[in-house]
């Protein structure tokens, strides 16, 4: 496998594995399972479950919808631990199973946050409650106060028809957390009142359901549950994205063209940058005197005179005896060099196209010299 593939195909591998894993450890994910009765976290209520079994009270984990409590004949009192605050609101189909003589239990309803300090222990006939949140309900017409201070109440009911809900504005009131205070434990098994009704933990808004609800619900195998959870979406999304890196590394648009790098040449940078430096400096003088010297060099080898730099009159006299021109452009170019004043720029171009042409004119006269 070439090298670039394996890059690409564990590049791949790990972005799977981070979206999968971001899913998983997502804490809007795991928020759900607080208040359950299966979560041992400190915000879980498994240890009050275990508590009720050991002291001999038959209570049971319901994992069905609420219209499924309808077709109960005894008495239900339904415990029900928010995973998050919600309004204390009674819907229409609720208030009439409580009408009917059941009862219904709420932990965990938003209300007013007042000055209250944020843990308390609260007075009760089942021992010292510890309740930790500054939320404090009013009690309204018809409600009744059943835990709270001057600040409101913590624990109140309202009665139905022959039924009753019972609210708390904290979902933690018999929490894994107040295993060291049973005074907690023991008033919320208070709470569940009659001993003749039938004690039922809600785990249904936890996520968990019987397996006759979730065949019915279509979720009677591993493919039809994940088709409805975010894990599906992001496994097709991958899916799709390897399918893509399959076909770009096996499908190529023509063949491959190698690059490559261009050689620098480190003399013709030098100048280059040499030239950029004397022009914001404006040393025209400088680049005359240098570009003078190198083409009297030129000349003179062309003349036959070797590269030691002859005399003003001495190069002249060669000139016109070997091409038989006279020297009147020459003479100008040399004088040039010895000027006092620097160049513009201008004239600096001027200048070296005039060495152009003079060379031009060289190799004409010599071409046809040796020609003859």
């Amino acid at each position: 496998m070439k090298r670039s593939n394996r890059r690409a195909w564990l590049g791949a591998i790990a972005l799977s594995f981070l979206v999968i894993l971001s899913l998983i450890l997502a804490p809007g994910n795991n928020r759900i399972n607080s208040g359950s009765t299966y979560n041992r976290s400190p915000d879980g209520y498994g240890a009050w479950y275990a508590f009720m079994q050991e002291h001999g009270t038959n209570i049971t984990r319901f994992a069905k919808p609420f219209k499924s409590l309808k077709a109960e004949k005894t008495p239900v009192t339904l415990l029900r631990v928010n995973s998050q605050l919600l309004e204390p609101i009674i819907l229409p189909e609720e208030k009439e199973w409580l009408e009917n003589g059941n009862t219904l239990i709420i932990l965990g309803v938003r209300d007013s946050v007042t000055a209250a300090n944020f843990s308390t222990m609260q007075k009760s006939s089942s021992g010292d409650v510890k309740i930790e949140t500054r939320r404090r309900g009013k009690i309204q017409t018809g409600e009744e106060l059943l835990l709270g201070d001057r600040f409101g109440a913590v624990v109140w009911q309202q009665k139905f028809g022959q039924g009753k809900v019972i609210f708390s504005t904290t979902p933690h009131l018999a929490a894994n957390a107040y295993q060291e205070n049973l005074s907690n434990f023991n008033y919320l098994a208070d709470l569940l009142g009659k001993k003749n009704n039938l004690l039922l933990v809600d785990e249904y808004l936890h996520g968990y359901k019987d397996a006759a609800v979730r065949q019915e619900e279509g979720q009677g195998n591993l493919i039809s549950y994940f088709s409805k959870t975010p894990v599906f979406p992001a496994l097709l999304q991958v899916g799709v994205l390897l399918l893509v890196l399959i076909w770009a590394l096996n499908q190529r648009f023509g063949k491959e063209v190698t690059l490559y790098t261009p050689v620098v040449d480190n003399s013709e940078a030098y100048i280059q940058a040499l030239a950029q430096v004397l022009q914001k400096a404006g040393k025209t003088d400088f680049v005359v005197e240098m570009v003078a010297k190198e083409e009297q060099v030129q000349l003179q080898l062309a003349l036959g005179l070797g590269r030691i730099p002859l005399e003003h009159q001495a190069l002249v006299t060669a000139w016109v005896q070997q091409t038989g021109t006279q020297a009147t452009e020459l003479d100008k170019l040399l004088r040039l060099r010895n000027r006092k004043t620097p160049m513009s720029e201008r004239d600096l171009i001027s200048w070296l196209g005039k060495w152009q042409t003079l060379r031009e004119v060289q190799n004409s006269t010599l071409n046809r010299s040796k020609g003859a």
